[in-house]
């Protein structure tokens, strides 16, 4: 009785289809092996990035050349000295040196802690709001994450070695999720090797052929995989990448004023570490639904909706928690300075 009544949603799972939905054990249609087996995953995984390279054409023209021609390749774009030294020195200061109201997570040993920039950081630290709406910034931003919408933005700080928990499944190499979106990070300190650096794996935004019967076998199988693969973001083991033709995972240990501009979908994993570290970014995030043609018409990032929400979200989120409706894991940290541990 109970699985016949759980099958009230079964149009809500449909719908899901024609969205960036990626759990299998939520959504028994999208976890279904036989409509996996038949090629359900793979179809939704080509459509999504055949829609995501055409919107990718259309944003191409603001992005210098070179930047394209390594995304392109490698599914990352590494810029150091980002910023001029004039420009990147204010910025810095103001967010290393101030308390702010923040919130903590924690996954492992590593506690994550974030500050949502809304509109009156921006207001304290105006350089942040020029780079923001420069050109150079929103166009390579929105070329990796093939839209227009305005990224969500954050200072992150990542304090690994502090915590008392099991591993970090952050390190673990991973793909987001089955579309492209972006991640971006312009960091604030120095990243050793030794100091959990982001990890990328070239060229693994690719839709090879190895990749999609990669993704095929894994979507018939998922509910043998672990918890995060089941709910959608698939974990691959490093000695899996060779047979699908990648290489070894690519650290980056970079200084300040580096930005590193990322597709989600091409797998990742925060570096390890071998002492306790702290390091500090601006962080942007940017997951919108894959099934559109358009570049455009997001209206929550008309301003001055758009820098608003990352502090929206958070109180949202709150609400839902209290209700019972949604758990909030990111929980007040008090007032921190960003590069505390």
């Amino acid at each position: 009785m109970r699985a016949l009544l759980k099958w009230w949603r079964a149009p809500l799972w449909t719908l899901a289809l024609a969205t960036g939905a990626k759990s299998f054990v939520d959504n028994p249609i999208l976890g279904s092996e036989r409509l996996n087996r038949r090629g359900l995953h793979v179809a939704r995984l080509k459509l999504a990035h055949r829609l995501a390279w055409a919107r990718r054409r259309r944003l191409a023209r603001g992005v210098p050349a070179e930047w394209r021609r390594q995304f392109d390749r490698q599914g990352f774009v590494e810029v150091r000295d980002f910023l001029p030294p004039e420009a990147f020195a204010p910025i810095q200061s103001a967010l290393l040196t101030r308390e702010f109201d923040s919130r903590e997570h924690q996954q492992g040993d590593t506690l994550t802690r974030r500050v949502a920039i809304g509109p009156a950081l921006l207001r304290e630290v105006p350089q942040l709001r020029s780079m923001f709406r420069s050109r150079r910034w929103r166009s390579l931003l929105a070329y990796i994450g093939s839209t227009r919408a305005e990224p969500l933005y954050y200072v992150q700080t990542i304090v690994t070695g502090r915590a008392d928990g099991g591993p970090d499944p952050q390190l673990e190499l991973h793909a987001d999720t089955f579309h492209p979106s972006l991640k971006a990070w312009l960091f604030l300190t120095d990243v050793s090797d030794d100091q959990g650096p982001l990890t990328y794996v070239e060229g693994s935004h690719l839709l090879t052929p190895q990749r999609l019967a990669w993704e095929q076998a894994r979507s018939v199988n998922v509910r043998h995989s672990d918890r995060l693969s089941q709910r959608g973001s698939m974990r691959i083991a490093p000695d899996e990448l060779r047979g699908l033709g990648l290489p070894p995972p690519r650290r980056f240990a970079v200084p300040a004023n580096t930005l590193v501009a990322i597709d989600t979908s091409g797998f990742h994993a925060r570096g390890s570490s071998e002492r306790p570290t702290v390091r500090v970014e601006i962080w942007a995030y940017s997951r919108r639904t894959p099934f559109v043609p358009w570049t455009g018409l997001d209206l929550l990032s008309v301003q001055p909706l758009a820098i608003r929400r990352a502090q929206w979200l958070t109180g949202i989120v709150d609400r839902l928690d209290r209700l019972g409706l949604m758990k909030q894991h990111w929980r007040p940290a008090g007032r921190r300075r960003p590069n505390e541990p």
